[in-house]
């Protein structure tokens, strides 16, 4: 402020005349007008009327205070508009707007260019930007470039129809007829294991030959030296000799050695009523060695089952039974007309086919002069014997006559036997019953003491 030289008093300023009104001060958008002062200038927008002219401002209070406005807190609504701290106007900013950092809202995802991020960064409670989220191990997501779908049970599929099986073709590539061969152009099977025997069987087959001819063709294949070579038929073409036929009917059907011996074998194994166990024996052991012949060939399940196995089951019987029955083959004649006649039962027979020859002829002799057939046990200790080298004739008699356990003793009919007496009609059971019955009436014709048992005679004494 300035002073009078003479007075020393203060020259007052004036704000008008000399200097003219100040400019406005800029208006600062979003700024609340400041409210009225004594000396206020004039500014855009203010609101109520203007301060009256040539009014005198004391500016020395304004600069005593001034150095305490500085620390003080921020001036009042009603303090002077150059007292507040303006803020700086922002100017616009050209181009692209600028990037705001407000977190996203809470399930938001941030927007992201490019590829979609991983489901294992998505996930909240995540490690910061750039650094997967650590989930447990039974709950990570697999690492894919999108996130796996969630597995869904599949629908069971609806049951299929069923199909009804196809049906194999039963005809073979040549055609077949029936023709009449001459019983003279028919030869019989070479080393055919079964005998063709005029039994009551064999008349009662003729009968029906003479009746009706034969009902049934037999099957033959052609033979090298001339005519046929009978494959299934020996019993019917015995049966059209004894009828007076000339000739019989037949199928001629080109055959291997081998498929003409399970053809043979099957038909007599399963169509012949009465088979003594040496040509049963036979029989089952041409099977085996042609099934063996014919090694891993087959259809079906048949494929990769040993030989033994597969003739069991052409023949209703375990793999072992069929082992044993091949064993019976390995017997000296005499011993084998002794099991057909029934003097020597199946499993003893096995456990002396296992001896050597020479002492199968003692043991076939001791069994006709002590007409005494061995049991089990006295079969399996002549076996043992023979393998340590000490059978002869004597050891085989004292052997089997020694006295059998009352459960090794039986007594034993064979069919060929029986079939003297009954009709083929019989079952056994039947035959057992009239036997029995039989001999019922047997005892009851016997003097009384033959009659008593022994406890019956220990008590008379």
């Amino acid at each position: 402020m300035a002073e009078d030289k003479k007075s020393g008093a203060p020259i007052e300023e004036q704000t008008t005349a000399e200097h003219g009104p100040e400019p406005p001060a800029p208006e600062v958008p979003g700024s609340p007008p400041a409210p009225e002062q004594g000396a206020q200038a004039v500014f855009p927008g203010m609101e109520g009327p203007p301060p009256p002219e040539n009014k005198v401002i004391d500016l020395s209070s304004v600069r005593a205070g001034a150095g305490q406005e500085q620390q003080a807190a921020p001036a009042p609504e009603g303090g002077q508009e150059w007292e507040k701290p303006q803020e700086e106007e922002k100017k616009p900013r050209r181009g692209r707007q600028p990037k705001t950092k407000e977190a996203p809202a809470q399930g938001d995802k941030p927007k992201r260019k490019g590829r979609p991020p991983k489901a294992e960064k998505q996930a909240p409670g995540g490690g910061g930007a750039g650094k997967p989220v650590k989930t447990p191990k039974q709950e990570q997501a697999p690492r894919q470039g999108k996130p796996a779908p969630a597995k869904e049970d599949p629908a069971p599929p609806p049951p299929a129809p069923e199909q009804p099986p196809q049906l194999k073709d039963a005809s073979r590539g040549k055609k077949e007829e029936i023709v009449y061969l001459d019983l003279s152009e028919l030869h019989p099977f070479q080393n055919h294991p079964f005998g063709v025997r005029d039994d009551v069987e064999m008349q009662g087959l003729v009968s029906s030959v003479k009746a009706g001819g034969v009902h049934q063709p037999a099957l033959v294949r052609p033979r090298e030296g001339g005519g046929y070579e009978i494959v299934a038929g020996h019993r019917r073409q015995r049966a059209s000799e004894l009828a007076g036929l000339r000739n019989m009917p037949c199928i001629v059907r080109e055959m291997t050695d081998d498929e003409a011996v399970l053809a043979m074998t099957d038909d007599n194994l399963r169509h012949r009523e009465t088979i003594l166990p040496s040509e049963k024996a036979a029989a089952l052991k041409q099977q085996y060695e042609a099934i063996k012949h014919q090694g891993t060939r087959g259809e079906g399940e048949d494929i990769g089952k040993l030989s033994l196995d597969k003739v069991g089951e052409r023949n209703g019987m375990s793999g072992k039974t069929v082992q044993r029955y091949i064993y019976l083959n390995d017997l000296v004649p005499e011993l084998k007309e002794l099991m057909d006649g029934g003097k020597l039962s199946f499993t003893p027979a096995v456990e002396v086919s296992r001896i050597r020859p020479k002492h199968q002829k003692y043991i076939a002799v001791s069994i006709e002069g002590q007409q005494s057939s061995p049991s089990k046990a006295q079969a399996k200790k002549l076996r043992e014997m023979d393998e340590k080298n000490q059978l002869n004739p004597d050891v085989i008699d004292a052997v089997l006559s020694q006295e059998k356990k009352k459960e090794d003793f039986n007594v034993i009919i064979s069919s060929a036997e029986l079939s003297q007496f009954f009709g083929k009609d019989k079952t056994p059971r039947e035959m057992k019953d009239q036997i029995m019955a039989l001999l019922g009436e047997w005892k009851e014709k016997q003097p009384p003491e033959l009659g008593k048992g022994t406890k019956k005679k220990e008590m008379e004494k």
